[in-house]
């Protein structure tokens, strides 16, 4: 299955509509009930400066002392609602100063973009160097599915490509993880889409009350290697990088 071809503002609506509709029916899930909190707190502890951009609900830095940035206005709304530092905005246009952060987080958002080059430059430029990005994508184009489409992706990337991009960048990586709360049964994605299609706020208040929960739950520890892994079975990755900008155009 192919990626359904989209322009910058096609995918940026549709990115819009979906999340908007997610977000009005949820409430706010804090950093430290979800599987990355152990990576994240010590990264929190030891950086002053940080910045988590499309959080949506579902920040993985703590509240306190971080700031957001989210293309969604009602997730914005309920962010600066709980005592956030949150404003309306896009990856491909941050609006803060060169080298302002020492921790910036970026959780499954390069891929829904149009041009992700420009957008991991600007990622790049916020943070200072030496220190840290959080990262997450998902892999290999061949497994593209139909709900890649329905949430606004506009890509799923090749491990090598993967890897020379953040090089390119001035990025290093230092560990990475396989990540993901995507079910593995092809079944029940088709369902997730159906329902996300035909019945959608049913299926936003399913998800956020019901399968979320349950999520949480049943969520696995992060196995983290140095580098990057054989990422062969791997649906989607984390990666935890490091700003080098002699790395820059070295790939």
């Amino acid at each position: 299955m192919l990626p359904t071809q989209r322009t910058d503002s096609q995918l940026i609506e549709a990115n819009r509509a979906f999340y908007d509709a997610l977000w009005l029916g949820a409430s706010l899930v804090e950093a430290q009930h979800f599987n990355t909190w152990p990576l994240v707190r010590p990264l929190a502890e030891r950086f002053a400066t940080r910045l988590e951009v499309a959080p949506g609900l579902r920040p993985r830095l703590p509240i306190e002392h971080t700031q957001f940035v989210d293309l969604s206005a009602p997730a914005v709304r309920n962010l600066c609602e709980h005592g956030a530092n949150a404003r309306v905005g896009q990856i491909s246009a941050l609006p803060f100063a060169d080298g302002s952060f020492e921790l910036v987080c970026a959780l499954d958002i390069v891929e829904h973009v149009d041009d992700d080059e420009r957008a991991l430059a600007e990622l790049v430029r916020v943070t200072h160097e030496g220190g840290t990005l959080l990262l997450s994508v998902p892999l290999h184009p061949s497994k593209w599915t139909s709900f890649d489409d329905l949430v606004g992706h506009r890509r799923r990337y090749e491990p090598e490509h993967l890897r020379d991009t953040l090089t390119q960048h001035g990025l290093m990586i230092e560990r990475s993880a396989a990540y993901g709360m995507q079910p593995e049964s092809s079944r029940l994605l088709d369902f997730g889409v159906w329902g996300l299609t035909h019945h959608p706020r049913f299926a936003a208040w399913l998800y956020n009350r019901v399968l979320m929960p349950i999520g949480m739950r049943f969520q696995k520890p992060l196995v983290f290697s140095e580098g990057l892994p054989d990422m062969a079975g791997i649906d989607e990755i984390l990666l935890v990088c490091v700003k080098n900008v002699r790395l820059a155009g070295t790939a």
